[in-house]
């Protein structure tokens, strides 16, 4: 027979500890603020990598030929009047050395490659997305990774003239790239806020040795639409899950479920805002991903505290139901719960960026969902029924699971 352990000892200290917790969000959302990604306010992001090339491409020949570097292999696609349209692909199997690519690349009448570092590995190249990859007369050029010797405090250091600029580092070491945020006004243009960040980093570093991986870029109406659109969707979230639990339980067993599932999201945000991880779609994912993890655990225990109601009329006190049914469903919680923190801490440390933010946030958010199954939502269900007498339990316990007889 299992051991039923007395879990009605923690609620009170378990609410004291939630609530000095949700205080320390609150305070830290006026002294900190919650660090908006460019998806909830008008702003651009920028990923730049420092590295000086390894070879520049030109082109005099009267056809139109564009460069597309893919993994694994290098593309020239030849069209215009004139030429035989075709597609010359270059695989690094065969091309593993910057030197064989270019005489290679060369053998296409009119292409040019200068060769600036040719021992240097194929596989690791990249280009400038911000430039095209038409090729002409003019330099195109080819980049390495894992050679940059820049810092973060370097980048700052690059764009210190301007304001409202955060840079976060992304991967580590010589293959880092840096991500620059700046948040603008409603009336700002993005080829001029590009132009002032480019500018300065140009400047610090010489125009041909910066390469940017991505730019993003939104206004003023689409941060605000965002925005209340992600209100709504997690307003209507939690009011569904109250209807179901409404309807599937009792008043205070929903009550109490919802009660948790917002202590899980307020948690969460108090971590975000102190720890400033960035809060982009992608964490407020998590944050639904979570809601609905933790109410379904939530649910199993419910399920349980209701079956007890009916299978235990000899109790004198509903903590009694309480702590048996809690004692009966914690080894699948905890199982649940771990198996589960396995694969999204292998996320946190195997990835980077935006995904790395949304495990971190996962993580937080599973072991407050577990928690609050068991003690805040428990806990409050407790209060409600302080007077609850076994006779109404029974009768109460057989209204409900009717439908579950039948």
């Amino acid at each position: 027979m299992k051991k039923t352990l007395n879990f009605n000892k923690g609620f009170i200290p378990s609410a004291i500890l939630s609530c000095a917790i949700i205080v320390f969000g609150i305070v830290g959302f006026f002294v900190k603020g919650i660090n908006f990604g460019i998806d909830f306010k008008p702003g651009l992001i920028e990923e730049i990598r420092v590295a000086s090339p390894v070879a520049e491409v030109t082109y005099s020949g009267s056809a139109n030929i564009s460069m597309d570097l893919s993994a694994g292999q290098m593309d020239l696609i030849i069209t215009g009047i004139g030429t035989v349209n075709e597609t010359r692909s270059f695989n690094f199997n065969q091309y593993d050395t910057v030197d064989k690519l270019a005489a290679a690349m060369q053998e296409v009448s009119g292409v040019n490659v200068k060769v600036l570092n040719g021992s240097y590995d194929t596989t690791k190249l990249f280009l400038n997305s911000a430039v095209t990859n038409q090729l002409t007369n003019s330099v195109l050029y080819i980049y390495p990774a894992g050679t940059s010797t820049i810092t973060t405090d370097d980048i700052r250091n690059a764009v210190s003239g301007l304001e409202g600029i955060a840079i976060k580092q992304l991967g580590s070491g010589a293959d880092a790239s840096y991500q620059i945020r700046m948040g603008v006004s409603a009336e700002a243009v993005q080829s001029e806020v590009l132009e002032s960040i480019n500018t300065q980093l140009y400047t610090s570093f010489g125009k041909e040795n910066v390469a940017i991986v991505k730019t993003d870029f939104i206004g003023s109406s689409m941060s605000k639409t965002n925005t209340i659109k992600s209100i709504i969707v997690l307003v209507l979230t939690v009011l569904l899950i109250w209807l179901y639990a409404t309807i599937r339980f009792h008043w205070d067993f929903a009550l109490g479920s919802i009660i948790a599932l917002l202590h899980d999201a307020l948690i969460m945000l108090t971590f975000i805002i102190w720890t400033q991880v960035e809060f982009s779609t992608t964490v407020l994912a998590a944050v639904l991903t979570i809601i609905g993890y933790s109410i379904n655990a939530t649910v199993v225990i419910l399920d349980r505290i209701r079956y007890n109601l009916k299978y235990m009329p000899e109790v004198r006190t509903f903590n009694e139901i309480l702590n048996k049914s809690l004692s009966d469903t914690l080894l699948r919680s905890i199982l649940t719960t771990a198996t589960t923190l396995f694969a999204v801490i292998a996320l946190y440390v195997f990835t980077t960026g935006a995904i790395k933010d949304f495990a971190l946030a996962m993580i937080v958010g599973l072991v407050s969902g577990m928690y609050s199954s068991i003690f805040i939502s428990s806990g409050f269900i407790s209060a409600c029924r302080k007077t609850w007498k076994p006779e109404y339990g029974v009768h109460h316990s057989l209204k409900h699971v009717k439908a579950d007889e039948e």
